[in-house]
């Protein structure tokens, strides 16, 4: 890493990023004691705000890093090429947990190590936001079906029984002709909130297509999925909405976990496909149950 350049340059790019108040470099010793850092300490807001000489390198970051950092520690010491920004949690003063990148080179005749640490935290935040906005409804601010079938996905994997539950709103297409796009996003709104209304706390709701609603039950009987969907059809009866031309109604079909997401939903489904066959505004149970 660092045996590219001539002694000069070296010392030029130190004192450059020396001078960064939120860049810390440090050099370290073969045990990992750190011999010399630069005062950027404070910047980073690490627990301690003091000068890290004579601190072990791993007091930089969080101990859940620990064998990761060592692991840099001993291939640089070792001669190894570093493999790249390694990203590592560190604790704050305020006891909160920050995101660092760090990278580790060799020192000339493997004496010890030189590192650089400095903040993603911005960074990392951003990418959070942009995870939360890719597995959100933007209308509803229910998670979207990605994020649905993820979540059932580890539900099953894990061994959870439950239920899944999948509902349609009742001719939501003539409700959008008749009365826009605006009056079909009151509608999927107000039962969104019917559906986190009704439902139990540790139940999901997702809203998985145009105006199809996903929800997952877990640890519940099947008498139990059944009787909190048929709650759900009858109080969809009662909501208005601005359409009064048109009772709102909705229908459910309802299924077991099965072996795996695509099951279990596949399932559903053809529960779904059923309570519309049969004259809509009704709650059906996958074939499997009976």
């Amino acid at each position: 890493m660092w045996g590219m350049i001539s002694p000069g340059e070296a010392s030029a790019l130190y004192r450059l990023v020396a001078e960064s108040p939120t860049d810390l470099v440090i050099k370290t010793d073969r045990t990992g004691r750190i011999v010399h850092a630069t005062p950027a300490t404070a910047g980073l807001g690490l627990a301690f705000a003091g000068d890290p000489v004579g601190r072990h390198l791993l007091e930089l970051v969080h101990p859940s890093c620990s064998e990761a950092v060592l692991a840099e520690h001993s291939a640089a010491i070792g001669g190894h090429d570093a493999s790249g920004w390694l990203e590592v949690l560190a604790v704050a003063q305020d006891g909160a947990e920050r995101w660092l990148e760090m990278k580790l080179g060799a020192l000339p005749g493997l004496s010890g190590a030189l590192g650089i640490f400095r903040s993603i935290d911005d960074r990392r935040a951003l990418e959070d936001r942009l995870f939360v906005a890719a597995m959100t409804d933007p209308l509803t601010h229910l998670t979207n079906r990605e994020a649905f079938v993820r979540m059932l996905g580890h539900l099953i994997d894990n061994g959870a029984g439950g239920h899944v539950a999948l509902f349609d709103l009742d001719h939501f297409r003539t409700i959008n002709l008749r009365h826009g796009h605006s009056g079909g996003d009151r509608v999927l709104i107000a039962f969104a909130r019917l559906l986190q209304s009704l439902l139990r706390a540790d139940d999901i709701v997702s809203r998985v297509a145009g105006g199809t609603f996903g929800v997952l039950l877990p640890e519940v009987d099947a008498a139990t999925a059944h009787a909190a969907c048929a709650r759900v059809v009858a109080a969809m009866t009662e909501l208005n909405e601005g359409v009064n031309d048109q009772r709102l109604t909705a229908s459910a079909g309802v299924a077991r976990f099965a072996v795996s997401a695509d099951a279990t939903l596949r399932e559903a489904e053809l529960a779904l496909i059923a309570a519309k066959a049969r004259g809509r505004n009704r709650v059906e149970r996958a074939r499997r149950w009976h």
